[in-house]
């Protein structure tokens, strides 16, 4: 069989959007998906409405390390560019108060639907189930060989295989091995936008219960993350947006770092200052309000029987201070199968500015979450998905 001029391993969001530059750009080109459909964590993502992007879109809101790969990639196609890409291929897409993008029609199918259509359109052949095991490269081109035994040819690769998040959906981490192969160092990835282990037996009473809070996450003492947004007590311990938005620098320090001086801050009252609290529940106490009942109207029911040891204290100060302050001592993070996305991978100072070509390897494309590029929770990793897959496929 005729060599195609590129293959591109991966069929998610990166992957698919490579295959239609690179088809549209004139290229022969294949998708290597290993599961058996394409796009499932486009599927998943912003909780089946796919958060597609975000107003405010620049290199300051990924990790340090990737920002000069990630501000080249986004001076090719920005967020005018992403817009009018889905619009190219019939996806009207419309901006929520917060400065999200979602598709109009509020569903992530609608939106990998149309993606394969235009696949469809252009003629993008597909080979699903087909697990790259190795690339092997020679004077003219590469050779990916399949566990299966099946082998495609090709002038150019773009390694677009994700990252670890989500492993059941054909994310776990195979794709660092194949980068290895050509000598790239990864950097150790964990899970971030995760929820957080912590004991406390204040959880016990509280699972299910959700409040809007204002978290901080405290590292050796020193602040390293804050947030505001809700708070969810689960069985295990927090989760919600207020710890999902933290979660990167404890995810760091507890699995990278292997730090065990970290903590989480929360303040339960965020709408009062600390000294209107105070004078709240002193009023209270001068009321004789039973200790269960100081925070009726406060927080929810549920908290004064689960705070009854603080409240039998009836140290109005002690009471304001702990709601302003409660610290949770963080144990370890959930694992792969919760986390939204991977922080590590393939390092970027290896990959070339404005092309995504390896530096070490000639031909060699990336593109996507398995490179250390994460951005923050609100489309941010969505729109590096769809910017450096469409810059890996025009390469020159």
């Amino acid at each position: 069989m005729r060599p195609y001029d590129l293959a591109i391993i991966g069929g998610g969001a990166g992957g698919i959007t490579a295959a239609i530059s690179a088809k549209r750009a004139g290229r022969t080109c294949v998708l290597l998906e290993k599961t058996a459909r394409l796009g499932r964590k486009i599927l998943a993502s912003g909780n089946g409405r796919c958060n597609l992007l975000n107003e405010d879109l620049d290199e300051s809101f990924y990790n340090p390390a990737s920002r000069p790969l990630v501000k080249s990639i986004f001076a090719k196609f920005n967020k005018s560019d992403i817009i009018a890409f889905f619009r190219s291929v019939g996806v009207y897409i419309e901006k929520d108060e917060t400065g999200r993008y979602f598709p109009a029609t509020n569903q992530a199918a609608t939106v990998l639907k149309a993606l394969e259509i235009e696949l469809h359109r252009i003629d993008v052949p597909v080979e699903l189930n087909f697990e790259a095991e190795t690339i092997q490269s020679s004077g003219t081109g590469f050779t990916v060989a399949a566990r299966s035994g099946k082998k495609v040819s090709c002038g150019s690769v773009i390694l677009t295989g994700g990252g670890k998040s989500y492993p059941a959906l054909g994310s776990d981490g195979s794709a660092y091995k194949l980068a290895r192969h050509f000598g790239h160092n990864i950097i150790e990835p964990v899970p971030v936008c995760v929820s957080i282990v912590v004991k406390d037996p204040i959880l016990h009473a509280l699972q299910g219960q959700k409040i809007a809070v204002r978290a901080k996450a405290i590292i050796d003492n020193k602040e390293a993350g804050r947030s505001a947004g809700d708070l969810l007590f689960t069985k295990y311990g927090l989760s919600g947006t207020a710890i999902l938005d933290i979660s990167e620098g404890i995810s760091l320090a507890l699995n990278r770092e292997r730090k065990k001086d970290v903590y989480i801050s929360i303040d339960m009252v965020p709408f009062l200052e600390k000294k209107e609290l105070e004078e709240s529940i002193n009023d209270r106490l001068r009321k004789n309000h039973a200790p269960e009942n100081l925070l009726v109207g406060i927080l929810p029911n549920k908290f004064g029987p689960a705070m009854r040891s603080l409240l039998n204290t009836k140290d109005a100060a002690s009471i304001a201070g702990r709601l302003k302050d409660w610290r949770f001592k963080a144990a370890q993070t959930r694992g792969w199968n919760e986390a939204e996305f991977t922080a590590g991978g393939v390092d970027t100072s290896q990959i070339s500015l404005g092309t995504l070509e390896s530096k070490l390897k000639k031909g060699l494309y990336f593109a996507g979450e398995v490179l250390d590029v994460n951005g923050r929770r609100g489309g941010y990793n969505l729109a590096w998905a769809w910017a450096s897959g469409f810059v890996s496929g025009k390469y020159e």
